[in-house]
C-alpha cells in the first residue's frame, strides 16, 4: 500500500510544479510519480486531466516497479528533477543538430 504526498514547488510568478509522490508504506521510502506542470493562465480542466493520468498510471504499473525510491521525499524530488533536467538537455542537443 502507498500514501500518496502532493509536494508543489513554485517556479517563478507564472508557472509552478506539482510533484506527485507515493510513500510505501512497509518500507517508508519514497518515489515521484509524476510532476504536473502549471502556467498562468491555468485551463479550467488541467487538475483533472493531472488527476485521471495519475490514477492511470498508478492502475497500469505498480509504484514499486515503476520508480526509484528514496529514504526521504525531498532526495526523491531531487533525483526526479536531475533526471528530466538531464532529459531536457540531450532533447535540446539533438534539435541543433
Amino acid at each position: 500500500m502507498y500514501r500518496e504526498l502532493s509536494i508543489w514547488k513554485r517556479i517563478d510568478a507564472e508557472r509552478a510544479v506539482h510533484f506527485r509522490c507515493f510513500e510505501d508504506l512497509a518500507s517508508h521510502l519514497f518515489c515521484v510519480q509524476s510532476a504536473d506542470f502549471y502556467t498562468l493562465p491555468i485551463a479550467r480542466d488541467a487538475r483533472s486531466g493531472f488527476d485521471r493520468q495519475f490514477a492511470e498510471l498508478f492502475i497500469e504499473v505498480e509504484p514499486i516497479e515503476r520508480s526509484e525510491w528514496f529514504e526521504t521525499v525531498e532526495e526523491a524530488i531531487a533525483a526526479h528533477e536531475e533526471k528530466f533536467f538531464s532529459m531536457g538537455r540531450l532533447a535540446e542537443r539533438e534539435k541543433k543538430q
